[in-house]
């Protein structure tokens, strides 16, 4: 991440739902289903600190409209953020049980009606 902005300050749970009603249908189903496994990470009541600080900073990356690369630019707008989010899951990934997995999917459901 970027080291110019500390993105944990642009977290918040208010503000990750309001982005994700305000872009869901553009940033697509992937980038909103990864979102909501950091989301689910943060929540846990079993997940260290260390663990929920790396993911609320990957979040505010995606909340923050300071970006590397503008959302509202075509196709590409999202590609940052779905690198931040994934390169969080990625040193998440212990922490990202069935349960978890199975949160994001249905909650992406119910967002994208499927």
């Amino acid at each position: 991440m970027p080291k110019e902005k500390n993105y944990e300050e642009e977290y918040s749970v208010a503000k990750f739902w309001k982005k994700v009603k305000k872009v869901a249908k553009k940033a697509g189903r992937e980038i909103i289903q990864e979102a909501l496994k950091l989301l689910y990470v943060i929540i846990g009541k079993k997940i260290p600190l260390p663990a929920k600080t790396l993911a609320i900073g990957a979040l505010g990356y995606f909340i923050s409209p300071i970006d590397a690369i503008p959302d509202i630019t075509p196709v590409v707008g999202y590609a940052d953020d779905l690198g931040v989010i994934a390169l969080a899951i990625s040193s998440l990934k212990k922490y990202i049980t069935p349960k978890i997995e199975k949160q994001a999917k249905e909650k992406s459901e119910d967002i994208f009606g499927e």
